[in-house]
């Protein structure tokens, strides 16, 4: 695609690599004349806006010459002010060699010719710089003449040796790219010598046997030291020929499709595949020199060009300077034109006025450009991409922490086939957070071995802070046995000092065992006394008051009265007079022997008319109303409270007061009362509670909060099953975020295994599904299996998600014509949560929710019955069968760890499918084979081998017929390699 165009005759010269913006340099060219027989000469520097849509380029300076050149290069050597530095290079027709000043030629006033020499005795045609010595410069001239010159000192140039035989024109030379003392040249009648300037001689000559290669170009090999290129100018043979020094017998190669003679090549530097050449058939093609295949061919006019150049610093560039005066460049890349388009005729709308030419004053109306009929505005690229947008080198992140990186090796530089060259993709495990992968491996650890003791003991020894040892000090009493009276401990209410103080109230002197006698010396004595015969007591009389003044002592009608009710039995009158006198001891006695119902009224009437802070507390404990105490006890006394509920709530009260406690705790929204509150949902069990506290308070993004955050759940979920002795499902939702992110941070440091472990459980526990979480479901399944030669590698204890073989919970409605007697039995308060270390009474084990208990009666009576008839193994695979249910059996006679045993129930489960499939005969026979032969390696115990057929039949077959029953056949077969059965 053509991007921009001046009209001039010249060679140009495009600035070096380092400089920008890039600039063009033009010199009038020799023996050549446009239309208007102008025979001035000058040199032109152009800079190349590509934000300009326009074909324009901006001339930047100007330099009248007093002659026109055969040859011009701009050489990177001398630094600039403006981006101009360098030097420009002419080759005239008379045979001198000038050196110019880009920098000055754009400033007025300067001086622009820095070196000038006439050594040559005919035209330059033939001019090149060093590309590893940029100061060094090759020339070649008529009769053989080749010169080096020194940019630092112009005026004593070198021969490279002597002058070939018999004397012709130098029509061009080329520095060798890869070695810096090897220069070529080229002669038209076709003969080309390559001098080493070490021994200033000719190493060898080369030439066509068909004397009819008049050569018009030449050109080393970018990246192979001995592969150099020559084209041929007769139109006999328009050729381009490749030649390797290592076998300078016959060209390497020929590139034939030019009709008639080239007139110029160029060889990209960036991309050793790009070849250009132009021919006097009006076209320039792009070529790849490695296959011979033209790949581009340039949009041009019918005009010879007679120079084409690549852009040293944008590869997708090149000039070609035609013979009809134009100098345009162009784009191997592509493109729209309609830029261009539009240019254009926004280019000729201004060109006329807008007055009436014919000089009536009116303005007229706005030039209406015609449009064209639609057509294809799109230039199209090279066939493939070039070197240069390709990456040399690459990386990526994929799952699991993975770092994938590639490069491009160089090929060898003497290979004379550029055969492919591999190459490698390195695939490496990145790890970032290094902490936090070390707190998991803990966790992990003390999850597989059970020791939650040494786990708690050693994070209370590293907290940090008070309070995260309070934490972990109550997370440790979950474990241990009298868990209330530890909590008491930690709350700091001990039973031992506490006597210890009451006795020292009451001047006793407490003994060794914690009371105020010895326990020997009181049953030496309680023995003695049975022994002895009591004596008899002396008997006292005394007077009955019965009514007042009577008697003496006088008695006051109160205690008359109290008598009389009494002597008739009336215990309630007898308490409502002590109670209205005052005496509330005498009260409660005779409230005793009144009965249950007068005892209790007794004791609420006392207990409101006493209102301090003990009777409250004294209230509750005779009541049994810790419900109070929970909602209305200043939250300074959380201690105390907590204290009240441990020692004296009934086990089916005490979770739900612990909540309530820790709720009040929470709204009030400081970080002291919210760990509070954690303790509280610590002693009550309450997981979910606990997650959503944390949660609020502290931001889960960083991995170390959420691995504290992970740590305490796991370690309260753990000691809750241990009271439980099973599984607790914990059906809440900001769990499950910060699990599934906690997983996925896993996964990102590589720890695929570890955290497939916090992902949801197995196919046996039935919960409720929403839609989002199937479909998110669904694509961790395709995730699993994509990454599945991948999780090979890190684990072999991976077990993959069960199918979903039932419908899922939530599609039977809430009593239903089909609930059954036995549901209308359930007993909710069966189902609440057993605080840790709260006595354990004995009950059904069912879920703690009495709700999802109902929906899987709902789902169990809603399936379908078992088929009756069901067909017969084929005889040939019965042997399948019995090798795998043998095998399952021998490991769970083996297996000690609960989370193995698991494993295997399910494979039990699990491996029906594939009997299943085995009795529809739907398997393929690849798969069959596979299968058979698995059965053979389990046979001889050979699991490795097993294994290995296992991940041929995976990849061979079509996931969707073995993913029910293959992941687990692998996990039995990984089970009983490390059991040894």
């Amino acid at each position: 695609m053509r991007l921009k165009e001046v009209q001039r005759t010249a060679h140009p010269a495009w600035s070096p690599a380092p400089h920008h913006p890039i600039c063009l340099a033009l010199g009038t060219s020799a023996q050549q004349l446009d239309a208007s027989f102008n025979t001035t000469a000058a040199l032109e520097i152009f800079e190349l806006d590509f934000a300009d849509p326009s074909l324009d380029m901006k001339l930047k300076g100007s330099l009248p010459t007093s002659n026109r050149l055969h040859s011009l290069v701009w050489v990177d050597f001398g630094a600039g002010e403006d981006g101009l530095g360098g030097r420009l290079i002419g080759g005239s027709e008379n045979g001198t060699v000038t050196v110019y000043s880009p920098e000055a030629i754009v400033t007025p006033g300067e001086e622009a010719i820095l070196g000038q020499s006439d050594k040559h005795t005919g035209p330059v045609r033939a001019l090149d710089f060093n590309p590893f010595q940029s100061n060094l410069l090759a020339s070649g001239a008529n009769d053989s003449e080749i010169y080096i010159w020194d940019l630092n000192s112009f005026s004593n140039p070198m021969t490279p040796g002597t002058k070939s035989q018999p004397p012709e024109d130098i029509s061009v030379v080329s520095w060798n790219r890869q070695v810096q003392h090897i220069l070529a040249s080229a002669n038209p009648s076709g003969k080309a010598v390559v001098w080493d300037l070490r021994k200033n001689e000719p190493i060898i000559k080369i030439s066509d046997h068909s004397n009819r290669m008049h050569c018009s170009g030449m050109l080393w090999h970018p990246e192979v030291a001995t592969q150099l290129v020559l084209a041929s100018e007769d139109d006999r043979l328009p050729v381009i020929q490749m030649w390797d020094l290592r076998f300078a017998t016959s060209p390497l190669k020929v590139l034939e499709n030019h009709t008639r003679g080239l007139l110029s090549i160029a060889w990209s530097q960036a991309d050793p595949e790009l070849l250009l050449s132009s021919a006097k058939d009006n076209r320039i093609l792009c070529w790849n020199p490695n296959t011979g295949e033209v790949i581009y061919e340039m949009p041009t006019t019918n005009q010879w060009c007679f120079d084409v150049q690549w852009c040293p610093r944008n590869p997708a560039l090149l000039s070609a300077a035609s013979f009809d005066g134009r100098i345009s460049v162009y784009s191997v890349m592509g493109g729209s034109l309609e830029a261009q388009q539009q240019s254009r005729a926004d280019k000729i709308s201004s060109s006329f006025d807008a007055m009436d030419p014919f000089g009536t004053g009116q303005v007229l109306p706005p030039l209406q450009v015609p449009q064209p009929a639609p057509q294809t505005t799109l230039v199209a690229p090279l066939k493939k991409p070039p070197k240069w947008v390709r990456r040399p080198v690459g990386a990526s992140f994929g799952f699991g922490g993975k770092l994938i990186t590639f490069e491009s090796p160089r090929p060898p530089v003497q290979s004379p086939q550029l055969a492919p060259v591999p190459r490698q993709v390195f695939v490496s495990q990145v790890t970032t957070e290094t902490e936090f992968l070390q707190r998991s491996r803990e966790l992990q650890a003390a999850m597989q071995s059970g020791s939650f003791s040494d786990y708690c003991q050693a994070k209370i020894r590293n907290a940090p802070t008070d309070s995260e040892q309070d934490i972990w000090r109550f997370l440790l009493v979950n474990f241990e046995d009298e868990a209330r009276v530890k909590f008491l401990k930690l709350l700091g209410f001990s039973k031992d000092e506490l006597e210890r103080k009451i006795s020292t109230c009451l001047g006793k002197n407490l003994q060794a065992n914690g009371h105020g006698v010895d326990a020997n010396d009181l049953a030496e004595k309680m023995q003695l006394l049975s022994a002895q015969v009591p004596p008899e007591k002396e008997k006292v009389s005394f007077q009955i008051p019965v009514s007042a003044g009577t008697s003496h002592p006088p008695f006051s009608d109160t205690d008359g009265l109290i008598s009389q009710a009494l002597l008739v039995g009336n215990f309630e009158g007898a308490v409502d007079l002590c109670l209205n006198d005052g005496r509330y001891a005498e009260a409660i006695l005779l409230a005793i022997s009144g009965g249950e119902e007068l005892l209790q009224r007794t004791q609420r009437t006392y207990l409101d008319k006493q209102r301090s802070c003990v009777s409250m507390l004294i209230s509750s404990v005779v009541t049994q109303n810790w419900r109070d105490i929970v909602q209305s006890c200043e939250l300074d006394n959380w201690k105390e409270a907590l204290a009240a509920l441990l020692t004296y709530a009934h086990p089916r009260q005490f979770a739900h007061l612990c909540d309530t406690l820790g709720s009040r705790l929470e709204a009030e929204g400081s970080a002291k009362c919210s760990l509070q509150a954690c303790l509280c949902y610590i002693c009550s069990g309450n997981v979910e509670k606990l997650v959503e506290c944390w949660a609020h308070q502290r931001d889960c993004s960083s991995p170390l909060v959420l691995e504290d955050l992970v740590e305490k759940v796991m370690v309260l979920r753990k000691s809750i099953e241990r009271l439980r002795n099973g599984e607790v499902a914990v059906n809440s939702p900001v769990l499950a975020d910060k699990l599934t992110q906690y997983a996925g941070l896993l996964a990102s440091q590589g720890s695929l295994a570890t955290a497939m472990t916090y992902l949801p459980g197995t196919s046996d526990q039935v919960t409720t599904v929403t839609p989002q979480t199937r479909f998110k479901s669904a694509e961790n399944l395709a995730l699993t299996e994509c990454v599945r030669p991948l999780l090979q590698g890190v684990s072999e204890n991976y077990t993959p998600p069960a199918p979903i073989t039932a419908p899922v919970m939530g599609g039977f409605p809430m009593g239903g014509p089909h609930q059954s007697q036995s549901q209308q039995g359930l007993d909710p308060s069966r189902t609440q949560q057993v605080p840790p270390g709260a006595p354990q009474e004995p009950s059904v084990q069912v879920s703690d929710n009495p709700v999802s208990n109902t929906s899987l009666l709902f789902l169990l009576q809603a399936l379908p019955a078992e088929r009756v008839e069901q067909r017969e193994i084929p005889a040939e695979h019965i042997v399948l069968k019995q090798t795998f249910d043998s095998l399952v059996q021998r490991c769970q006679l083996a297996a000690q760890d609960p989370q193995t045993k698991r494993k295997l129930d399910d494979a039990s489960k699990r491996l029906g499918y594939l009997y299943d499939k085995l009795r529809e005969q739907t398997l393929s026979n690849n798969i069959l084979g596979g299968l058979h032969e698995i059965s053979r390696c389990v046979s001889s115990q050979n699991y490795q081998r097993g294994l290995e057929v296992h991940t041929a039949v995976v990849t061979s077959s079509n996931f969707s017929e073995i993913q029910a029953f293959m992941p687990i056949l692998k996990v039995v077969m990984t089970i009983a390699n490390k059991l040894g059965v």
